[in-house]
């Protein structure tokens, strides 16, 4: 059996508990992600875990939903693309199919719901601003909804590092 117990799993409903290997790993992970073959054996090593815990800890908290994303970022515009962020008014009773029609959709990278008229927002990343127009196209022809974009004008770099 491994060394490092994982954390219980929390009852269904109730937050995810973070503990301080996990705190410890997500603190790690803000930046300087190493760019080698085995990135995360080289980030146990340096925190004393082994490659398959750190891989077997973010799924989990991927899966329990304490992280909602783990993958780069890219200025995509440098490559010609364009990031659009874009809002819907679903339907209350409507919001889960919806939200599957959305995310089926290879360029959409998230989708958050909110507490507004417009409850349904995600971001698409697109090879052009004629793909991402096309995809707001399709989105709403098979939603039969409104696809309200909003594309990205203007970038701002906005570091979040909370204390461990």
């Amino acid at each position: 059996m491994n060394a490092l117990a994982m954390p219980p799993v929390p009852p269904k409903g109730a937050l995810p508990r973070i503990d301080p290997i996990d705190a410890m790993l997500i603190q790690r992970l803000h930046g300087d992600f190493p760019l080698q073959e085995r990135p995360f054996r080289e980030i146990g090593c340096q925190l004393g875990l082994h490659e398959d815990d750190v891989i077997a800890r973010l799924q989990r908290m991927l899966d329990d939903g304490l992280l909602t994303r783990f993958g780069p970022l890219f200025q995509i515009e440098r490559a010609g693309g364009q990031y659009v962020l874009a809002a819907m008014q679903v339907p209350e009773e409507r919001f889960d199919a919806v939200a599957a029609l959305v995310n089926a959709h290879d360029e959409v990278a998230h989708n958050y719901r909110r507490e507004h008229a417009f409850n349904m927002w995600f971001v698409l990343g697109c090879t052009s601003s004629d793909a991402a127009q096309a995809a707001c196209d399709r989105i709403a022809h098979e939603t039969g909804l409104r696809v309200y974009a909003f594309p990205k004008e203007r970038e701002f770099f906005v570091e979040l590092r909370l204390p461990t």
